[in-house]
């Protein structure tokens, strides 16, 4: 028998515990926890955040898994608030040292969560991003990893080491993330409710630490259509302008000039909806009211959120 390398020796000891943040997609929820429990590397924990489901995906979790964590919120924040409070429930309640955050549509290869983790450490990255594929095995293009542009070499060569790439932001699903940095930093922000809410958070967690895409972990994304985010969202668009301006102004994930450079993409992705959609007057309302909202408003600390939703605002926590 080979001897395993330190790396991969490291990665079978790691306690890494899963967030599964779910809204009324029980057999999807269900599909997501039994490949979960079928990793080549036994996880130390799985938090199931539902987010105030209506079909009984928390009784069916619970009945499936009785292992699982599952958290009932009183109301449903969306999966920014749903992100926050299972990352809170990871760090007070299961003593991580890697959390995995997913969607419930979100299948994991058996040794999706390995591969992550041995890459992560060997690279000595925070975060660690897996290969998306839809249900026929393409790559899913609303989930294409962000290459960190102007990289420095020694990032890029820590990334190439372990057959990764140098990212500057992830995606919640499948998204690896070490504990001691997810402590360091506010967590993603609740009132974001959907949209941006991953690449806040984990351009946040990037700005100054490393970061990769790990192509050898596989995870299938179970969405009904093959497509990217701005295929015709409809009145979701005011999500996409509001938050898009929340992160302009008041996030520090993006420094000045980056802010620029995604700004400009924003505003071409955003003419690339409009001329494609069939609901052209459903965006123009969503994109005056996001853009209205994003300068007059700003989201709400964590803590009254998650307290909304039936958590003891406890704050956040730190070594």
């Amino acid at each position: 028998m080979c001897a395993l390398s330190p790396s991969e020796a490291h990665s079978q000891e790691a306690r890494v515990v899963a967030v599964v943040v779910s809204y009324n997609r029980r057999d999807l929820l269900l599909e997501a926890l039994d490949a979960l429990a079928a990793q080549t590397l036994p996880l130390a924990g799985v938090v199931v955040v539902d987010n105030a489901s209506t079909d009984g995906s928390a009784e069916a979790a619970r009945g499936a898994h009785a292992e699982a964590d599952v958290v009932t919120l009183t109301t449903n924040i969306g999966g920014a608030g749903g992100f926050a409070a299972g990352i809170q429930r990871a760090l007070t309640e299961h003593r991580p040292e890697w959390i995995w955050l997913m969607d419930d549509d979100t299948i994991a290869r058996p040794d999706a969560a390995q591969n992550l983790v041995a890459a992560a450490t060997a690279a000595g990255a925070v975060v660690a991003g897996s290969r998306v594929v839809w249900t026929d095995g393409s790559d899913h293009p609303m989930n294409t990893p962000r290459r960190r542009p102007c990289d420095s070499r020694e990032r890029r060569g820590a990334a190439a080491s372990v057959g990764a790439m140098s990212v500057r932001s992830s995606s919640f699903v499948s998204m690896l993330v070490d504990a001691d940095a997810a402590r360091a930093e506010a967590p993603p922000v609740p009132d974001y409710f959907i949209w941006n809410d991953d690449f806040e958070y984990s351009t946040r967690l990037l700005r100054h630490r490393l970061g990769i895409f790990v192509p050898a972990s596989v995870v299938v994304h179970k969405t009904a259509k093959l497509g990217s985010t701005d295929v015709d969202p409809g009145p979701r668009f005011y999500y996409e302008v509001r938050n898009k301006v929340w992160m302009w102004r008041l996030s520090t994930s993006l420094s000045p000039a980056e802010k620029v450079v995604y700004g400009a993409s924003s505003a071409v992705r955003w003419a690339r909806t409009f001329a494609r959609s069939q609901q052209r007057g459903v965006l123009a309302d969503g994109l005056r009211r996001g853009w209205r909202d994003g300068w007059r408003e700003r989201p709400r600390p964590a803590d009254p959120v998650l307290a909304d939703a039936g958590l003891p605002g406890e704050g956040w926590p730190r070594d």
